[in-house]
Protein backbone atom coordinates (compact mmCIF):
# COMPACT_ATOMS: atom_id res chain seq x y z
CA UNK A 1 0.00 0.00 0.00
CA UNK A 2 1.28 3.55 -1.14
CA UNK A 3 1.70 6.05 1.48
CA UNK A 4 -1.11 8.13 0.42
CA UNK A 5 -3.29 5.18 0.88
CA UNK A 6 -2.27 4.49 4.06
CA UNK A 7 -2.73 8.53 5.32
CA UNK A 8 -6.20 8.16 3.41
CA UNK A 9 -7.08 5.20 5.72
CA UNK A 10 -5.85 6.78 9.02
CA UNK A 11 -7.66 9.96 8.61
CA UNK A 12 -11.12 7.84 7.73
CA UNK A 13 -10.09 5.91 11.19
CA UNK A 14 -9.77 9.57 13.12
CA UNK A 15 -13.31 10.82 11.99
CA UNK A 16 -14.89 7.60 12.90
CA UNK A 17 -13.21 7.59 16.30
CA UNK A 18 -14.81 11.43 16.45
CA UNK A 19 -18.13 10.66 15.57
CA UNK A 20 -18.73 8.34 18.23
CA UNK A 21 -17.44 10.35 20.57
CA UNK A 22 -19.69 13.44 20.00
CA UNK A 23 -23.74 13.65 20.06
CA UNK A 24 -25.55 14.15 17.02
CA UNK A 25 -25.35 17.59 15.28
CA UNK A 26 -29.23 17.42 15.71
CA UNK A 27 -28.59 17.06 19.28
CA UNK A 28 -26.27 19.65 20.21
CA UNK A 29 -28.40 21.96 18.22
CA UNK A 30 -31.86 21.46 20.02
CA UNK A 31 -30.79 23.01 23.39
CA UNK A 32 -29.44 25.97 22.25
CA UNK A 33 -32.22 26.22 19.60
CA UNK A 34 -34.15 26.44 22.67
CA UNK A 35 -32.71 28.80 24.64
CA UNK A 36 -32.33 31.59 22.17
CA UNK A 37 -36.38 31.11 20.54
CA UNK A 38 -38.32 33.66 20.94
CA UNK A 39 -41.94 34.18 21.79
CA UNK A 40 -44.26 33.90 18.48
CA UNK A 41 -46.24 36.46 20.97
CA UNK A 42 -44.97 39.57 22.63
CA UNK A 43 -47.91 39.30 24.86
CA UNK A 44 -46.16 36.56 26.59
CA UNK A 45 -43.04 38.90 27.26
CA UNK A 46 -44.39 42.39 27.91
CA UNK A 47 -48.05 41.44 28.88
CA UNK A 48 -49.27 44.42 27.52
CA UNK A 49 -51.88 44.33 24.36
CA UNK A 50 -50.37 45.43 21.12
CA UNK A 51 -51.65 49.50 20.21
CA UNK A 52 -55.06 49.01 18.96
CA UNK A 53 -55.94 45.48 19.98
CA UNK A 54 -59.51 44.31 21.07
CA UNK A 55 -60.10 42.69 24.58
CA UNK A 56 -60.72 39.27 22.97
CA UNK A 57 -57.14 39.06 22.13
CA UNK A 58 -56.20 34.39 22.58
CA UNK A 59 -53.72 35.19 24.14
CA UNK A 60 -54.71 36.63 27.59
CA UNK A 61 -57.92 35.39 30.32
CA UNK A 62 -60.91 37.53 29.36
CA UNK A 63 -62.65 39.45 32.62
CA UNK A 64 -65.73 37.00 32.35
CA UNK A 65 -63.09 33.60 32.74
CA UNK A 66 -60.44 35.23 35.23
CA UNK A 67 -60.17 33.74 38.85
CA UNK A 68 -61.17 36.28 41.89
CA UNK A 69 -58.55 34.95 43.65
CA UNK A 70 -55.09 34.59 40.94
CA UNK A 71 -53.27 34.16 44.43
CA UNK A 72 -55.46 31.50 45.24
CA UNK A 73 -55.32 29.66 41.71
CA UNK A 74 -51.77 29.70 41.06
CA UNK A 75 -50.95 27.94 44.37
CA UNK A 76 -53.87 25.30 43.88
CA UNK A 77 -55.24 25.96 47.50
CA UNK A 78 -58.99 26.94 47.36
CA UNK A 79 -60.02 30.29 47.29
CA UNK A 80 -61.55 32.29 50.32
CA UNK A 81 -64.65 33.98 50.20
CA UNK A 82 -64.34 37.43 49.57
CA UNK A 83 -66.06 40.33 52.37
CA UNK A 84 -69.04 41.61 51.61
CA UNK A 85 -69.32 45.48 50.02
CA UNK A 86 -71.44 46.50 53.17
CA UNK A 87 -69.09 44.86 56.04
CA UNK A 88 -67.25 47.16 58.72
CA UNK A 89 -63.66 47.95 57.74
CA UNK A 90 -61.30 47.52 60.45
CA UNK A 91 -59.78 50.89 62.20
CA UNK A 92 -56.68 52.55 61.66
CA UNK A 93 -55.39 50.95 64.62
CA UNK A 94 -55.99 47.30 64.25
CA UNK A 95 -54.73 47.14 60.83
CA UNK A 96 -51.42 48.58 62.30
CA UNK A 97 -51.87 45.61 64.94
CA UNK A 98 -53.68 44.73 67.55
CA UNK A 99 -52.85 46.70 70.19
CA UNK A 100 -50.59 48.61 69.06
CA UNK A 101 -50.11 52.26 70.88
CA UNK A 102 -49.26 55.52 69.02
CA UNK A 103 -46.34 57.03 70.84
CA UNK A 104 -46.56 60.56 69.44
CA UNK A 105 -50.76 60.74 70.16
CA UNK A 106 -49.97 59.06 73.58
CA UNK A 107 -47.23 62.23 73.89
CA UNK A 108 -49.61 64.87 73.06
CA UNK A 109 -52.14 63.24 75.37
CA UNK A 110 -49.93 63.58 78.76
CA UNK A 111 -48.98 67.11 77.84
CA UNK A 112 -52.63 68.03 77.37
CA UNK A 113 -53.61 66.55 80.84
CA UNK A 114 -50.57 67.88 82.56
CA UNK A 115 -51.34 71.79 81.12
CA UNK A 116 -54.45 71.10 82.54
CA UNK A 117 -53.41 70.64 85.49
CA UNK A 118 -51.77 73.46 85.69
CA UNK A 119 -54.69 75.80 84.52
CA UNK A 120 -56.41 74.58 88.02
CA UNK A 121 -53.70 74.87 89.86
CA UNK A 122 -53.14 78.44 89.17
CA UNK A 123 -56.63 79.16 89.08
CA UNK A 124 -56.83 77.90 92.71
CA UNK A 125 -54.45 79.86 94.06
CA UNK A 126 -55.40 83.11 92.04
CA UNK A 127 -58.99 82.43 94.06
CA UNK A 128 -57.24 82.31 96.85
CA UNK A 129 -57.94 78.48 97.21
CA UNK A 130 -55.83 75.48 98.74
CA UNK A 131 -54.54 73.63 95.30
CA UNK A 132 -55.59 70.16 95.62
CA UNK A 133 -51.80 68.99 96.40
CA UNK A 134 -51.55 71.92 99.46
CA UNK A 135 -51.57 70.56 102.76
CA UNK A 136 -51.43 74.26 104.90
CA UNK A 137 -55.17 76.22 103.88
CA UNK A 138 -54.72 79.99 102.99
CA UNK A 139 -54.29 82.43 106.44
CA UNK A 140 -57.06 84.54 106.65
CA UNK A 141 -57.02 88.22 105.28
CA UNK A 142 -56.03 90.54 108.46
CA UNK A 143 -59.07 93.40 109.07
CA UNK A 144 -58.31 96.70 107.89
CA UNK A 145 -56.87 99.33 110.03
CA UNK A 146 -59.64 101.76 109.28
CA UNK A 147 -62.11 99.54 110.28
CA UNK A 148 -62.17 100.14 114.07
CA UNK A 149 -63.26 104.07 112.19
CA UNK A 150 -65.94 102.49 110.84
CA UNK A 151 -66.88 100.87 113.59
CA UNK A 152 -67.43 103.79 115.92
CA UNK A 153 -68.69 106.61 113.64
CA UNK A 154 -71.73 103.76 112.79
CA UNK A 155 -72.24 103.09 116.41
CA UNK A 156 -72.20 106.94 117.27
CA UNK A 157 -74.80 107.21 114.20
CA UNK A 158 -76.98 104.26 115.37
CA UNK A 159 -77.04 105.67 119.20
CA UNK A 160 -76.81 109.71 118.77
CA UNK A 161 -79.25 110.20 115.57
CA UNK A 162 -81.12 106.79 114.91
CA UNK A 163 -80.86 103.60 115.25
CA UNK A 164 -82.35 103.40 111.93
CA UNK A 165 -79.62 105.47 110.28
CA UNK A 166 -77.22 103.55 108.40
CA UNK A 167 -78.23 101.42 106.07
CA UNK A 168 -74.95 99.71 105.12
CA UNK A 169 -71.24 100.16 106.49
CA UNK A 170 -68.23 98.60 104.80
CA UNK A 171 -64.39 99.24 104.21
CA UNK A 172 -64.26 100.12 100.22
CA UNK A 173 -60.90 98.02 99.41
CA UNK A 174 -60.41 99.47 96.14
CA UNK A 175 -60.09 103.49 97.43
CA UNK A 176 -57.44 102.17 99.83
CA UNK A 177 -59.64 101.13 102.58
CA UNK A 178 -62.06 103.96 102.77
CA UNK A 179 -64.95 103.43 105.43
CA UNK A 180 -68.36 103.61 103.36
CA UNK A 181 -71.43 104.52 105.83
CA UNK A 182 -74.66 104.64 103.49
CA UNK A 183 -77.27 107.02 105.30
CA UNK A 184 -80.84 107.00 105.04
CA UNK A 185 -82.04 110.39 103.56
CA UNK A 186 -84.09 111.56 106.02
CA UNK A 187 -81.49 111.48 108.61
CA UNK A 188 -78.67 112.83 106.14
CA UNK A 189 -78.81 116.40 107.86
CA UNK A 190 -78.09 115.47 111.58
CA UNK A 191 -75.47 112.94 110.26
CA UNK A 192 -73.86 115.50 108.62
CA UNK A 193 -74.10 117.86 112.02
CA UNK A 194 -72.82 114.32 113.61
CA UNK A 195 -69.96 113.80 111.53
CA UNK A 196 -68.54 117.14 112.05
CA UNK A 197 -68.99 118.29 115.59
CA UNK A 198 -68.38 114.97 117.56
CA UNK A 199 -65.08 114.88 119.13
CA UNK A 200 -64.27 111.54 118.19
CA UNK A 201 -65.34 112.06 114.63
CA UNK A 202 -64.03 115.54 113.91
CA UNK A 203 -64.75 115.75 110.24
CA UNK A 204 -64.77 119.57 109.75
CA UNK A 205 -63.32 119.36 106.34
CA UNK A 206 -65.12 118.67 102.92
CA UNK A 207 -62.93 117.05 100.51
CA UNK A 208 -65.67 116.36 97.67
CA UNK A 209 -69.20 115.84 96.46
CA UNK A 210 -70.39 113.66 93.55
CA UNK A 211 -73.29 111.89 91.56
CA UNK A 212 -74.01 108.87 90.40
CA UNK A 213 -76.63 107.37 87.99
CA UNK A 214 -77.08 103.81 88.64
CA UNK A 215 -80.17 103.70 86.53
CA UNK A 216 -82.37 102.30 89.58
CA UNK A 217 -81.33 104.62 91.92
CA UNK A 218 -79.29 107.88 92.20
CA UNK A 219 -76.73 108.44 94.84
CA UNK A 220 -74.82 111.72 96.41
CA UNK A 221 -71.95 110.57 98.13
CA UNK A 222 -69.61 113.44 100.18
CA UNK A 223 -66.00 112.80 101.17
CA UNK A 224 -65.35 114.03 104.87
CA UNK A 225 -61.78 114.09 106.24
CA UNK A 226 -60.51 115.35 110.25
CA UNK A 227 -57.40 117.26 109.25
CA UNK A 228 -55.62 116.84 112.35
CA UNK A 229 -56.44 112.85 112.88
CA UNK A 230 -56.94 111.76 109.17
CA UNK A 231 -60.03 109.83 110.07
CA UNK A 232 -62.09 109.77 107.04
CA UNK A 233 -65.58 108.77 105.66
CA UNK A 234 -67.37 108.20 102.68
CA UNK A 235 -70.92 108.86 102.95
CA UNK A 236 -73.32 107.84 100.73
CA UNK A 237 -77.22 108.55 100.34
CA UNK A 238 -79.53 106.75 98.17
CA UNK A 239 -82.67 108.38 96.43
CA UNK A 240 -85.17 107.77 93.61
CA UNK A 241 -84.21 108.24 90.25
CA UNK A 242 -87.80 109.95 89.18
CA UNK A 243 -87.77 112.40 91.64
CA UNK A 244 -84.48 112.19 93.24
CA UNK A 245 -83.94 114.42 96.52
CA UNK A 246 -80.77 114.35 98.95
CA UNK A 247 -81.14 117.37 101.87
CA UNK A 248 -78.47 119.80 101.05
CA UNK A 249 -75.03 119.90 103.30
CA UNK A 250 -74.12 123.60 102.65
CA UNK A 251 -75.79 124.74 106.40
CA UNK A 252 -72.98 122.32 107.24
CA UNK A 253 -70.48 122.69 105.19
CA UNK A 254 -70.43 125.55 102.38
CA UNK A 255 -67.82 124.09 100.07
CA UNK A 256 -70.97 121.56 99.14
CA UNK A 257 -72.67 125.00 97.57
CA UNK A 258 -70.86 124.58 94.22
CA UNK A 259 -70.59 120.86 93.73
CA UNK A 260 -74.15 120.17 94.85
CA UNK A 261 -75.13 122.88 92.22
CA UNK A 262 -73.23 120.48 89.32
CA UNK A 263 -74.74 117.46 90.46
CA UNK A 264 -78.31 119.27 89.82
CA UNK A 265 -76.99 120.58 86.49
CA UNK A 266 -75.74 117.50 85.36
CA UNK A 267 -77.92 114.81 86.81
CA UNK A 268 -81.21 116.86 88.28
CA UNK A 269 -80.71 115.90 91.82
CA UNK A 270 -82.40 118.61 93.83
CA UNK A 271 -80.98 120.12 96.96
CA UNK A 272 -83.84 121.02 99.39
CA UNK A 273 -82.04 124.04 101.88
CA UNK A 274 -79.57 125.16 99.03
CA UNK A 275 -78.96 128.72 99.48
CA UNK A 276 -79.28 129.34 95.59
CA UNK A 277 -79.69 126.13 93.57
CA UNK A 278 -79.29 126.70 90.21
CA UNK A 279 -77.62 125.74 86.89
CA UNK A 280 -73.86 126.17 86.98
CA UNK A 281 -72.71 124.44 83.48
CA UNK A 282 -75.70 124.81 81.10
CA UNK A 283 -77.87 127.68 80.21
CA UNK A 284 -80.90 127.89 82.14
CA UNK A 285 -83.04 127.05 79.61
CA UNK A 286 -81.21 123.70 78.71
CA UNK A 287 -83.21 120.69 78.72
CA UNK A 288 -82.66 117.56 80.46
CA UNK A 289 -79.43 116.37 82.66
CA UNK A 290 -76.66 115.72 80.35
CA UNK A 291 -74.76 113.05 82.56
CA UNK A 292 -77.48 111.10 83.21
CA UNK A 293 -77.63 107.66 81.47
CA UNK A 294 -81.43 108.33 79.71
CA UNK A 295 -80.39 111.61 78.45
CA UNK A 296 -80.88 112.30 74.83
CA UNK A 297 -80.05 115.72 73.20
CA UNK A 298 -82.66 117.77 71.22
CA UNK A 299 -80.06 118.28 68.39
CA UNK A 300 -77.49 115.13 68.00
CA UNK A 301 -74.92 117.54 66.46
CA UNK A 302 -74.53 119.95 69.55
Amino acid sequence: MSEENKRGAGRQEETAAAEQQSPPAAEQTEPAAAEQREPANTQEVSGTEPAGAGAEHPNQPQPDTMPENPDASASGKPAEPAAPADAPSAPAGEAAGAGAVDPERAAKIKAAQEARAKRLAAKAAAGGEAAPGDAEPAEPKPPSPKQPWLDEAVELLKSEVHPEAVEEAVINELAGDMPTITVKAEHWRAAAELLKSHGKLGCNYLRNVTGVDYETHMEVVYFVINLETKREYAIKIRTDREQPSVPSAVPVWPSADWPEREIYDLLGVDFPGHPDLRRIMMPDDWVGHPLRKDYVPLDPEV
